[in-house]
């Protein structure tokens, strides 16, 4: 029988070592905020389904669909964000203002909401702004300076 595996060998004797290293620093080169794609998707999907957890489908049926259609949005965002980051990191700013509108929101879509559905929308909304912040200010400081 013939001896079909192939030995290990060191990788620096590689002709494209070189270019190998290059292009896997430029997709790396963006991920200092990698830690935060995580969580910004998961404040999205807990945003989504964040009426039916705080029970307040039937009493503010306008911030049911207000809240799903935000926290798919974060979601998607969170997604761009894993997918293509030197791209997408520009909308991190989007992000804070979705953040700014989810505390707004249940006074301006909502219909007299009670405490819990006020500060369920304030925590999401509050943490939203935070990642990101987080997110542009990593951003803004991992880009190359002319």
């Amino acid at each position: 029988m013939a001896n079909v595996s192939h030995p290990r060998g060191d990788m620096t004797t590689h002709p494209d070592v070189s270019e190998m290293r290059a292009r896997y620093a430029r997709m790396l080169g963006g991920r200092d905020v990698a830690l935060v794609d995580g969580p910004v998707f998961l404040l999205g999907l807990y945003c989504a389904v964040s009426p039916w957890i705080v029970h307040y489908t039937t009493s503010q049926p306008d911030l049911v669909v207000h809240n799903l259609i935000l926290g798919l949005a974060i979601a998607v965002l969170a997604l761009g964000f894993t997918r293509a980051p030197e791209r997408m990191y520009g909308l991190s700013w989007a992000m804070c203002a979705l953040g700014a509108w989810m505390i707004a929101s249940p006074w301006i879509v909502g219909d007299s909401p009670d405490a819990g559905v006020i500060l369920n929308n304030v925590i999401i909304g509050g943490l939203a702004l935070v990642l990101g912040m987080l997110c542009a200010a990593t951003a803004a400081k991992s880009t190359p300076q002319p």
